[in-house]
């Protein structure tokens, strides 16, 4: 029996011995790559920190004492000490464990966490609420793969600092951040720093000088001066220190003896503390130090190399031909720049990176800087691409509108994983950009139907006077890629009736023009003649080829991949409404509620956005007078 199979819970990882403990850490190594080579997952920051999860359970009371992680993408090992090992097979699936922190799924998941950087404001929370209620655990936020990027990690810690709150932050710095090497002299300053008799003295020293009397009150400010000299120059930790915080390291991640000394310290004492660790991410993983390329995994890989046991025979999804296309652009159009918040080959653009280094800009984990670094760049004659995923562009809504919006700047939005996202589950939806984008004036907002469709979109908006939005989805394009030469701008504001007949007008918005021929294909087999337009522009719509399509038609279906709430169903029920209120008109996309991890197909069947669906949905509308969702 593997020691791992022991632990049912962290109460047995702190019955277990030094060197049981390094064990344990090379079982949840194993198991994780293991797992993820068949459910797919976000092995690489897990692998990273199996050694502080370890370290952390073992020195902190957990669960009484909360741990709250920052990027869910960590948690994979945390989820194998907390009683989920015996069902990670599920990793990712309908029904199964979360790819995620989720509160709902266990008692030791104490804040949900998909996006980065909330963990230090979560915990600071959790911690003054903790005050509130005269409670008296511990509280540690653990912030990392490259968090401390966003703003939002410097809005928690500016204010945790001043709180002067007991909370400990863990910064898991694991190379993509701010880095300093471990070294003696890094090794000598934590060694003395978490001696307790260290602290005690250096606590004692200090309420002295604070608290002198006569005399020797006017060498405080004196003594508080040397004391900061010499800080700075010794300790990496200072900008820490200068906010309000204690800082303990740098401390070898993969060191346990290390670790728990440390955080056992540092759990005893009070006010804000930050223990500085450094990991490897990937470390472990048998192919090899590539730690953007394991970042992820796809589901059926081989765990001693990464690579597809079965190379897919599907076409290149989107965001490879997207990738393709902006590069090839660049080429062209001299004044076009990429930008993107710490996802390169997320998005695509590292295609473009390659080719344009110069002309490429990857800010990190910092969404609303990106969007007001592009409107910036605008102002001077620049076009910048912003490349960010739906469910990220939402943490730059309040630049969008007021940085590039009413500027009316040309900065282009192409967001990826825009609608269902499959295994990757609830906080990683792209379901809101429609309804977020029509409610901002002046924004072009499309989808296009085929890559070759978002490519001409592209031409469009990178010669647009005006913020341009694209949105397309997770999943392999419908069509076979071409070069984005042989592709001419899609005319602004068109749509394209692609099916006509005479009894039903299907409004169809990207992903969804494909599903609605097949819907009318089965209809038409049992006399319902449908017709299908291609709404590539959402706004500004086509009124000219709306206005043909009301004359022609009473009952109007709008399909949408994307919440059915304001959406644009909802836009265009008001917008036909003024046209001709006898049209009956019905919105169909996804139901207000939290859509969980599946599979992309199945979250498609289930949301009724798939051909079966859309036909049903036709039917009802010609039998009733209205259509609830």
């Amino acid at each position: 029996m593997s020691v791992l199979d022991r632990v049912a819970s962290p109460s047995d990882v702190r019955t277990l011995t030094r060197d049981e403990l390094r064990q344990l850490a090379d079982d949840v190594r194993a198991r994780l790559i293991d797992v993820c080579s068949r459910t797919g997952g976000h092995i690489g920051a897990g692998l990273g920190v199996v050694e502080l999860t370890i370290a952390l359970h073992y020195a902190f009371d957990t669960p009484r004492d909360q741990l709250v992680w920052d990027v869910g993408h960590q948690g994979y090992p945390h989820k194998l000490l907390t009683g989920r090992n015996d069902r990670m097979e599920t990793l990712r699936q309908e029904g199964g464990v979360s790819g995620f922190l989720k509160r709902s799924e266990s008692e030791y998941d104490a804040f949900g966490a998909g996006h980065a950087a909330t963990s230090i404001s979560a915990a600071l929370g959790i911690a003054a609420g903790r005050d509130v209620m005269g409670e008296t655990f511990k509280v540690a936020a653990i912030l990392g793969d490259g968090a401390l990027t966003s703003g939002l990690a410097y809005e928690g810690l500016n204010n945790a600092g001043h709180s002067d709150r007991d909370v400990v932050v863990v910064l898991n710095d694991n190379e993509m951040s701010i880095a300093p090497n471990v070294g003696a002299m890094s090794k000598y300053l934590n060694s003395i720093q978490r001696n307790s008799l260290y602290n005690r003295l250096r606590s004692m020293i200090g309420d002295f000088v604070d608290h002198a009397p006569g005399p020797l009150s006017s060498m405080s400010t004196l003594v508080r001066k040397w004391e900061e000299s010499v800080k700075t120059f010794l300790t990496p930790g200072v900008l820490f220190e200068e906010l309000g915080f204690r800082y303990f390291g740098p401390i070898d991640g993969h060191d346990i003896d290390s670790l728990i000394e440390t955080l056992s310290v540092v759990r005893g004492l009070e006010g804000p503390r930050l223990v500085h660790v450094i990991t490897q991410k990937g470390r472990g993983f048998p192919a090899g130090d590539s730690r953007e390329k394991w970042h992820a995994l796809p589901p059926g890989h081989d765990p001693a190399t990464g690579a597809q046991l079965k190379p897919s025979s599907a076409n290149p999804t989107y965001t490879k031909v997207f990738g393709a296309g902006l590069a090839e652009l660049g080429a062209e159009v001299p004044e076009l720049v990429a930008i993107t918040a710490a996802m390169p080959s997320g998005t695509g653009t590292d295609a473009f990176a390659k080719q344009h280094p110069a002309r490429f800009f990857d800010v990190g984990i910092a969404e609303g800087h990106a969007v007001t670094f592009a409107a910036g760049m605008a102002t001077r004659g620049v076009r910048p691409v912003v490349a960010i995923y739906s469910t990220f562009l939402q943490r730059g809504y309040d630049n969008i509108i007021h940085d590039v919006a009413i500027q009316s700047l040309p900065v282009t939005f192409c967001m990826d994983r825009a609608g269902l996202v499959g295994e990757d589950g609830e906080t990683h939806m792209g379901l809101y950009d429609i309804a977020y984008l029509l409610a901002v004036p002046g924004v072009t907002v499309t989808a296009p139907m085929t890559s070759r469709e978002m490519l001409g979109l592209l031409r469009t908006a990178v010669r647009h006077d005006g913020p341009f939005a694209i949105r397309y989805p997770r999943d392999a394009a419908p069509d076979r890629p071409v070069s984005i030469k042989e592709i001419e701008p899609v005319p602004y504001g068109t749509w394209d009736v692609v099916r006509r007949g005479a009894d039903v007008a299907i409004l169809a918005v990207g992903t969804m023009v494909l599903p609605a021929l097949d819907a009318a294909e089965s209809l038409a087999a049992h006399g319902l003649n449908v017709t299908v337009v291609n709404c590539r522009y959402l706004k500004p719509y086509d009124e000219i080829t709306l206005a043909a399509i009301l004359a022609d038609h009473k009952h109007v279906l709008v399909v949408e991949e994307g919440t059915v709430i304001n959406g644009f169903g909802a836009f265009m029920s008001t917008v036909i409404a003024r046209y001709d209120a006898s049209v009956r008109v019905a919105a169909h996309g996804v139901p207000d509620r939290v859509m969980h991890a599946a599979s992309r197909v199945r979250q498609l069947a289930a949301c009724g956005l798939d051909a079966v669906g859309i036909a049903e949905k036709v039917r009802a509308l010609l039998e009733t007078e209205v259509i609830a969702e």
